[in-house]
């Protein structure tokens, strides 16, 4: 469960905007009757984008309607899943992954650097609600490690300096191009190809 030190309210009624509405009923209808339950982890994460980005109670109690659902059954899904906010995140929220590969490369490093230069703890966010902070499990590009995902992109190859003008940039409301903070292309090796290089036969 991913949190955050803020104390707002939570809203007493949730539901989907018109547009999400459709959107909802477009999921549900991939699955065949009696399946609905299926959708939920795509319904949450309707909702909390919907909803600035985490899931009041209220959304997922709509939800566990909507699916035909115990609310628990809804609450024990959101709770598990690191990508679902319980209470409010930044703009740009960080998720700094931890797993063996970013740990070796440095990701211990980037998390110290993210609660220095922003002034928070993990899962805490600043007090101009512009950035908030967690620890992840394996993002998923561990050939391009370290790497901290913001908000849906994911941004590799970082180190220290690297991710300061990274939070710069962003504090300052630009939009930094995510992949490859080094100009590696995709997952190749570290400073371009190194085989097959020469003509036939060599």
């Amino acid at each position: 469960m991913t949190v955050a030190n803020d104390d707002t309210a939570q809203p007493v009624t949730f539901a989907f905007d018109p547009q999400n509405a459709e959107r909802a009923k477009r999921i549900m209808a991939k699955y065949p009757p009696g399946r609905q339950a299926s959708a939920v982890l795509a319904l949450l994460d309707l909702a909390q984008r919907q909803h600035d980005g985490w899931l009041p109670r209220a959304a997922m109690d709509h939800v566990a309607g909507l699916l035909d659902m115990a609310p628990i059954r809804v609450y024990e899904v959101a709770t598990f899943y690191t990508m679902f906010n319980l209470k409010p995140v930044g703009k740009y929220h960080l998720q700094v992954c931890r797993t063996t590969p970013c740990w070796l490369r440095g990701a211990d490093g980037l998390t110290q650097t993210c609660r220095k230069k922003l002034g928070i703890g993990l899962k805490e966010r600043t007090a101009d609600g512009l950035f908030s902070l967690i620890e992840v499990e394996c993002l998923g590009a561990c050939v391009n490690a370290p790497v901290v995902q913001i908000n849906d992109d994911l941004y590799e190859d970082l180190d220290v300096k690297k991710l300061e003008a990274l939070l710069d940039a962003l504090a300052r409301g630009e939009t930094p191009k995510m992949g490859s903070q080094i100009g590696r292309q995709g997952s190749a090796p570290e400073g371009g190809p190194q085989v097959l290089l020469g003509g036939a036969g060599e």
